[in-house]
Order: C-alpha cells, then structure tokens, then sequence
C-alpha cells in the first residue's frame, strides 16, 4: 500500500497537480472545514435547547440559531461537493491526457508485449475508479476525518473521562481493520487485472469480426468471453465480500464501543454528575464520531480500489520512452547506436546509407533479422525491395523510421547518421504506403488529410486524383464528407489503399516507402496506380517492397535479399541475366 501511495504522491508532485489547481483545492478545503464546523455546532444547539427547556423565553432563539446553523451546513456542504467534484473530472482528465500522451511516445517494441485493449482499459474503468477516489472519497474522508477529530475534541470538553474511555476502546479495534483493509488492496487490483483481460479480448476479437464471423466462431468467441467475465466476476465477489465483512466489523465494534460509553454516562446523569442536556450533546457527537469511523471505512475500500488503479496508470504514466525515442524528447548529447568502427560512405547524391546494418528483435534477441547489410539509395532514384517472406525488407523499413534501432551498424538518411535526426523531423521527410492501409472512422477527405493536416480541400482533392481515387470517392453518398466506418468497412481493398496512396501524396516527402502499394488491386486499378506513382516518383526518392515482380520493373535499382543478407543487385535486366534468386522469381512469375 505504502509504494502505491508513494507513486501516486511522485505523480501528484511531477505534474504539479497540487500547485496547479491551488484555488480549488483551497477552496474545497474551507468549505469542507466549515460544513465540518456547522456539523459540530449542532449538537451544542441541542444541549441549548435540553437544558433551556421547551418552556423557557429563550427556546426560539435557540430553534432560530439551530436552523442557521442547517442553512450554513447545506450551503457550505454543497460548495464542497461542487468544488471537489470539479477537482475529480479535472485530475482524471489530466491522468488520461498523460497516459494516452506517453502511451503514445512508445515504440512498437513496447506493444510487443502489452495489448491494446488493456490500455483501455485503464484510460476508462481505472480513472474512473480514481475520478470517484478524488471527487468523493477524499472530500469524504477527509470530512470524515475533520469529524471524528472535531466530535473527539468535543467529547473531550464535554466528559473529558467518557471521551478517555472511548479514545482507548476505538484504538483497539484499529488493527483489525487493517488487516482486513491490505486483504481488499490486494484483491482490488486482481479485481482490475481480471477486468483488463474481459477488455483487451473484446477488443481483439472486435478488430478480427470478420475473420470470426467467416470461420463461424461466434459461439467460440462468445465462450471464451463468457469465461473471462465470470472469472472477473469471481475476483469482485471475493473482492466486495471482504469489503462487506470490513464495514460489518468496523460498525458493529464502534457501535459496541459508543453503547458501552453510554451506559456509563446514564450512570452518571442518573447520579447527578453530568446533566441531560451534556448527556445529550455527548450522544450526538457519539453518533458523528460513529459515522465518521463508518465513512471512513467504506472510503478505505475505495482508497485500496484506486491505489491499485493508480499503480497501473503512473506504470503507463512513467514508463520510459525506447533508447530509440531518447534523443526526440531531449536536447542533450546524440545517443551513438552503432557499434562499428567507420561511418557509412555517404555523399550528397546519397537519400540512404546502410552500413554494416544487424538488426534483432527485442522478442527473439537470438535470431538476426538483418545481417550486415550495407547499401546505398541514391536521391531522386527508385529501388525497390525484393525476396522471400522473412528476409528482412519491412524490417527495414521499421528501422528507417526509427521504430527500431539497430543492433549494430549506422544509417544515414540525406547525409546524416539516424541517430542525429529528430524523430519527428525524421519522418516528416518520409511518406509511407503500407501494405495493410490505415482507414480512420472518419470522412475521406479527412482520411487523405491526415498526411497534411493544414492542406486545403483543393489539395486533398488533387492528390486524391494523382491516386486515382477520386472517382469512387465522388460516387459515394455524401463524396468526400462521406463517413468510411471503423477501418474503412465501407471501402473494398484497392479503395482503401488508394485513400493510403492519397493521403501519401498529400505529404509530398522527399523520401517515399512503398509497402506493397499495390498488392490489394485488381490489374485495372493496379496500372492506374503505377501511372500516378510514375508521375509522382520523379526527383523523389523511392524504395517499393514488392512480391510482385511487375510493379518494380521500372526501378532503377533492385535490391534482392534473402535470410536478412544483400544477395544481389542490379537492375530487372542484369539480375534476370545474372540467374540467381531475382531470376528465379521472376521465371515463376512471369512463366
């Protein structure tokens, strides 16, 4: 418990929550003291009005100061909800802009390992947890605390011995309730973990809906999710039935302890020691002691609750950007990637440098994806990528936009080590067309302008017509506002990646990677295509990974690789004359 609240405490310090939101703290903080003020005026009221009695000439005065008293407490009571309630939306606000601004920054490698659905996760149902945490349960805790302090101090005024009596008896059965309470902080974050899981399985079989609608397996699906939900089901039964036990105990052991406290000061009315109406001030600040120590322990689950959930955001929160990401978000030293002793041979003509370049995933650090490649792109020239599945050549590409760093060897990108561009100014210089294109839930025309955010209508419509894709486009109900649904449902595959190729052109980079651009289109569609890339390509740097040996014909250099290594190179004709691997692919192509 201690480490989670010390990561929240890191959290609120770093952010500056506390200092941020100055005014509102300290104004929740005053109405919560005088709200907590009224509360313990009233029953001096009440001890007013016993002890005067209903027949005495100063009974209204009192009924008067009474109902003040009720008009400062609501007023005062509902500033501090309001102002609490505000800080909570607004803390919780700023937890899921930093989440989601960190999750962000990290690199590919960071999502080898946790899934999508379980960022969700805790952007929604853990901030809500701490949305609660800090809009209701610390303005209720610490009302509750002010309380119990405030109703003790009183007691104290008022039987000074009786007080004594009940101080002693109420620390004694502290104990047991925190042991009870570690019981529910532990059970509160499998609780969370478990729903997590219910979250990122929804979400992979939603993104794959097709896929199991196609193979039937709804009923599988359905099964599989069933399960998860029950098993999260069973974390929170266990989770609630000690919380349940923990408010049972704390009641009824106060309770006990206020009744024991009682009878002994009836004793002592009924021997004359104390008065009625002290008796009755007594009993009252008994019962807001009592439900002090009840909100308390209730406020207690959800402060376990929101600790667990706390930790699992300030993990996403502060989880460090890759070694590969450092030098984008700092304005210190380069950070030197490469571990061979001379720089690539770039020169002026050169868009792109490999030298010596290895390369092993994070997740199989044993198996070289890449191995000691070395290459150059010349500006303005189109290379293209050709091999096997596996050989390495989207690889390369992840490396080129520094998604990964590699394991050896330097790049060099428009005569500059990698290392030494900023990320973002590294990939502005570069456009990409994947080979699953991208579809955002949103119109066309914001699909294509996301390459050029600032690009007027007029732009968006250009490029989308150097794609070739502004004839379907304009064929939809609503042209180019027309909404494309999640991943572009509404389009078929060549569509899609027409909009990709568009949104590319808009971009107008000088250095343009093309993932199968044209993998997904009908031979029509496909020669459309390469007419727009052939009056798009020149005097712009191109490297086109291809299976399909046609698409490359024209490139004015084919890179041919195989088990991660540069097997050959050369133009279509001399590797066809050549008889290796380029001339083995293409015999079974083009027979």
């Amino acid at each position: 418990m201690a480490s989670k609240l010390n990561s929240l405490t890191r959290w609120l310090r770093d952010y500056r929550v506390l200092s941020r939101y100055r005014v509102q703290w300290t104004l929740a903080c005053l109405f919560l003291l005088l709200a907590a003020a009224a509360t313990l005026a009233v029953p001096l009221a009440f001890r007013g009005i016993v002890d005067t009695g209903l027949t005495s000439d100063e009974i209204d005065l009192q009924f008067i100061y009474l109902l003040l008293l009720a008009a400062v407490l609501a007023v005062m009571t509902a500033s501090r909800f309001y102002m609490m309630s505000w800080l909570g939306e607004r803390v919780v606000a700023d937890i899921r802009q930093r989440v989601f601004e960190n999750v962000l920054r990290q690199s590919p490698r960071y999502f080898e390992t946790l899934q999508t659905g379980e960022v969700l996760s805790r952007l929604t149902s853990d901030t809500t947890l701490v949305q609660t945490l800090v809009g209701s349960s610390i303005s209720i805790a610490l009302r509750s605390l002010v309380m119990l302090i405030g109703g003790m101090t009183m007691m104290l005024v008022t039987s000074a011995w009786l007080a004594g009596i009940m101080i002693v008896l109420l620390a004694v059965i502290v104990l047991p309730l925190w042991a009870l309470g570690r019981r529910v902080r532990k059970m509160s974050r499998t609780s969370q973990d478990k729903v997590a899981d219910t979250s990122a399985m929804a979400g992979e079989v939603l993104n794959a809906i097709t896929t199991v609608q196609a193979f039937t397996r709804e009923p599988h699906e359905q099964q599989r999710f069933n399960a998860a939900v029950e098993t999260a089901f069973l974390e929170a039964k266990k989770r609630i039935t000690m919380r349940s036990l923990l408010t049972a105990v704390a009641i009824v052991m106060s309770f006990g302890v206020i009744v024991f406290v009682l009878w002994i000061g009836a004793q002592q009315v009924t021997a004359g020691v104390m008065t009625l109406g002290e008796l009755t001030q007594f009993v009252l600040y008994a019962a807001i002691i009592a439900g002090s120590i009840g909100a308390l322990s209730e406020t207690w689950g959800d402060l376990q609750r929101a600790a667990g959930a706390m930790e699992r955001l300030v993990e996403l929160m502060q989880a460090p950007p890759d070694l590969v990401y450092q030098d984008a978000i700092t304005s210190q030293g380069q950070i030197p990637l490469q571990t061979s002793s001379s720089p690539p041979s770039a020169s002026q003509a050169d868009a792109m440098v490999f030298s010596s370049v290895s390369f092993a995933y994070p997740s199989r650090p044993d198996f070289m994806a890449i191995k000691d490649l070395s290459f150059n792109v010349q500006q303005g020239a189109r290379y293209a990528l050709v091999g096997p599945s596996g050989a390495g050549k989207s690889t390369l590409f992840a490396m080129l936009l520094r998604f990964y760093a590699p394991t050896a060897g330097q790049i060099a990108v428009l005569g500059k080590d990698i290392t030494q561009w900023p990320v973002s100014e590294l990939r502005n210089l570069i456009g990409i067309v994947p080979q699953e294109p991208v579809i955002f839930a949103s119109s066309a025309m914001e699909n294509i302008r996301y390459g050029k955010l600032d690009a007027t209508d007029e732009e968006v419509i250009a490029a989308a017509k150097t794609a070739h894709a502004d004839g379907f486009i304009s064929a939809l109900p609503e042209g180019y506002a027309s909404f494309l649904g999640e991943r572009g449902v509404r389009l078929s595959g060549g569509q899609k990646q027409r909009i990709s190729i568009a949104r590319a052109i808009l971009k107008n980079p000088p250095i343009l990677l093309l993932d199968e651009a044209t993998s997904a289109l009908d031979a029509e569609s496909e020669r459309e295509v390469q007419l727009a890339l052939d009056s798009v390509l020149p005097g712009r740097t191109s490297l086109t990974i291809a299976h399909r040996l046609a698409t490359v014909l024209r490139a004015d250099c084919i890179l041919v690789l195989e088990e991660g290594r540069l097997v050959e190179q050369g133009s279509h004709a001399d590797l066809i004359k050549q008889g290796g691997l380029y001339a083995r692919l293409a015999d079974l192509q083009f027979a």
